[in-house]
């Protein structure tokens, strides 16, 4: 979900005056752009062509299409050429010069104008200046406005080549519109922070097209609150938790990591990936995978964004208080819940009191109505049945009154409980192994920082760790997850069925990645 600040503003009355002083491409053309002869389908007359070229300026607007690039450089390049000459045309649908079907997403035309100049740099200098000349003695406001939705979208993305960057700053500079001043500021911080990926995420296009130059997208927490954080063109996953980080006032961010919940599935964020560059990757890769999910499917409220701990490294209970209860605390207790742990009746007695503490404190007949009616909301699933039901609730009721702690009390006894198992800050895994004879077939992988561990689905006996040092290789499909541990001279092979290799696959390469990382650190001398 996001949300936008919309600042409605007229078009600009541009007079006479101010037209003449508005710098154009015209020298740059006379040096970089090809002769004004237009080829056209009934193929003009080389003569013809002649006679036109001096009278044709290619640096001005047209509502034509062109079937050549502006640029003398790309007539060499077949390929090249052809796809300017497409991109063109869709600029001229965008901007309403050219009769063309409404777009079926936001995104359409914006993703035909800028994918292949985003792969191709032969391409970035042609799409700046077809830009430029349908800005230039353009008479139409509606086009000349959307002409200016595309020169703030692709600021946000790439630059052009240093001389024609100079011609951009000075075509910018000459202008009165109040998007140029966000273009040039786009441009600083799209040459400090390096080129985008992928076209301008439909958010964007959308924005931009109501006039709005924030973006506020919600992010939801562990313990089900949510806040609005402003994500720009050019907002990395670090930029945006840094920012959670700053005002949520955690002492640090190692280890947390942005995740996008989308159709079954949690996918986290790259640090290093612009925000709306991963979410671009992600929806087209939804859309090549599922059949359900056409072209202009309505994928705005199909996604969303959580903040939480990925990597249980320097996790420590007390060390970071918010952290602890709005993140480690409600992270953990679905896990313990679920099972995974191994732990006595008298753990499960103590640990139940404390999630009745958190949850409701010193409200009395809340806690009675739990305990009477929901005790698998407070005792692991798989412990249950190991007491009677009234034995649990008078136990459970005894510890919870002697237990006088408040909430924030109650979150960090339990953490500081469970943080000396094992498995503490485990994410955990139920599979199907088919190689290692010495197991059950169903398994529990639990992920840490101690490495892979093998545990047994009944008894939660932990049945192997395997250090991440010991890893050799791994591999993840949409029905698998394959582990080789060891070395080419001693070797073994873990094959395991499950829907959840991706996340498998992501927290190793994570966690091996941190602390190679870390290795790094250690052998840099300190200068």
């Amino acid at each position: 979900m996001y949300l936008l600040l919309i600042k409605k503003s007229a078009y600009p009355v541009i007079s006479t005056l101010q037209r003449h002083k508005m710098y154009t491409l015209a020298n740059y053309a006379e040096e970089h752009f090809r002769s004004g002869g237009k080829l056209t389908i009934s193929k003009i007359s080389v003569l013809t062509a002649a006679r036109r070229s001096s009278n044709e300026k290619l640096w001005k607007y047209t509502n034509e299409p062109i079937y050549q690039p502006l640029l003398q450089k790309l007539l060499l390049d077949e390929h090249s050429s052809k796809v300017a000459c497409n991109i063109f045309t869709a600029i001229l649908k965008y901007m309403g010069d050219l009769p063309a079907p409404k777009a079926k997403y936001s995104n359409e035309y914006t993703d035909q104008i800028f994918d292949e100049a985003l792969k191709h740099d032969l391409l970035k200098d042609e799409v700046y200046c077809q830009i430029m000349k349908q800005l230039t003695f353009n008479r139409l406001s509606l086009s000349e406005e959307r002409g200016w939705e595309l020169m703030y979208l692709i600021t946000g993305l790439f630059l052009p080549s240093a001389n024609l960057f100079i011609e951009l700053q000075k075509f910018l500079k000459s202008r009165t519109h109040p998007f140029t001043e966000p273009c040039l500021q786009r441009l600083q911080r799209t040459q400090k922070v390096g080129p985008r990926k992928f076209p301008p995420y439909s958010i964007e296009v959308e924005a931009i097209q109501h006039r709005s130059m924030e973006i506020f997208h919600k992010i939801y927490f562990p313990d089900d609150t949510d806040e609005a954080f402003e994500v720009d063109s050019l907002t990395r996953s670090v930029d945006l938790c840094k920012a959670i980080a700053l005002r949520l006032e955690l002492e640090s961010i190692d280890g947390f990591s942005l995740f996008v919940a989308i159709s079954d599935k949690v996918f986290s964020v790259p640090e290093s990936a612009f925000f709306y560059d991963f979410l671009s990757e992600l929806i087209n890769w939804m859309r090549a995978t599922k059949p359900s999910w056409g072209s202009a499917a309505p994928i705005q409220a199909q996604y969303q964004v959580f903040f939480m701990k990925k990597l249980w490294i320097n996790t420590v209970p007390e060390k970071d208080p918010n952290a602890d209860h709005i993140f480690h605390y409600h992270q953990e207790v679905p896990k313990y819940l679920k099972g995974y742990h191994k732990c006595s009746k008298q753990d499960v007695i103590k640990l139940s009191a404390l999630i009745l503490r958190a949850r409701y404190e010193d409200n009395t007949s809340d806690v009675q109505a739990a305990i009477q009616h929901n005790l698998k909301e407070i005792i692991p699933i798989d412990i249950v049945k190991a007491a009677s039901t009234s034995d649990w609730k008078k136990n459970i009721l005894a510890e919870y009154r002697n237990t006088q702690l408040n909430s924030e009390q109650a979150k960090t006894t339990f953490l500081k409980t469970i943080y000396k198992w094992p498995t503490f800050g485990s994410t955990f895994f139920e599979v199907k192994q088919t190689t290692e004879p010495t197991y059950p077939e169903i398994i529990i992988i639990a992920i840490n920082k101690r490495g892979v561990n093998i545990i047994h689905p009944q008894t939660k006996d932990i049945l192997a760790t395997h250090e991440y040092s010991e890893l050799s290789n791994w591999s993840s499909g949409n029905t698998y997850f394959h582990l080789t541990i060891g070395n080419i001279m001693r070797k073994t092979k873990l094959l395991c069925e499950t829907s959840q290799g991706y996340k498998m696959d992501d927290l190793i390469t994570s966690y091996t990645a941190y602390f190679r990382n870390e290795k790094e650190k250690d052998k840099t001398p300190f200068k």
